[in-house]
């Protein structure tokens, strides 16, 4: 199988933030997608911690066992870059790899505070825009943004 280049990956990822769009988003939605999101991630056996957030609150959160409070740290760090940019933290990655500039540097944003590496990806609502962002934190970037994405595939019952 054929590498994907930089500029590959964004319009994948543009793509499916684009498809992966809610006409509501409730709790018990948040529910639903973290089960969904546990159940894939448990095929890698490997800890990982996930936590959705909607308006400004942390709706669900769940760190598997041997995940550490660092886990939480990186799920800050990866939702405030969609909270700020409006789009995943994965594109953001990518977008500034591509660009050969530290995201860091160019948006003068703390390492302590922004993260852009995979794994935080918007909550959107058709119509109003992003309203929260889920995030998961514990594999590599790629597949912690892949298993969002997979779980909101599956949840809105769309093929990306």
């Amino acid at each position: 199988m054929e590498e994907l280049t930089i500029q590959q990956k964004l319009e994948e990822v543009r793509n499916q933030e684009e498809n992966l769009i809610f006409k509501s988003f409730s709790n018990k939605d948040a529910l639903e997608i973290g089960l969904l999101i546990i159940e894939a991630a448990k095929r890698f056996d490997k800890p990982v911690a996930i936590n959705i957030m909607k308006n400004g609150q942390s709706i669900f959160h769940y760190a598997m066992d041997h995940t550490s409070p660092d886990q939480d740290l990186w799920i800050k760090r990866k939702s405030n870059i969609v909270l700020r940019h409006y789009c995943s933290s994965y594109y953001m990655r990518l977008y500034n790899e591509m660009k050969n500039r530290s995201y860091n540097e160019f948006y003068s944003a703390s390492p302590y505070e922004f993260a852009a590496h995979g794994g935080a990806f918007p909550i959107k609502i058709e119509g109003s825009g992003v309203i929260g962002v889920i995030t998961v934190s514990g594999l590599a970037q790629e597949d912690d943004h892949n298993l969002i994405v997979e779980a909101l595939g599956k949840f809105l019952n769309k093929r990306i």
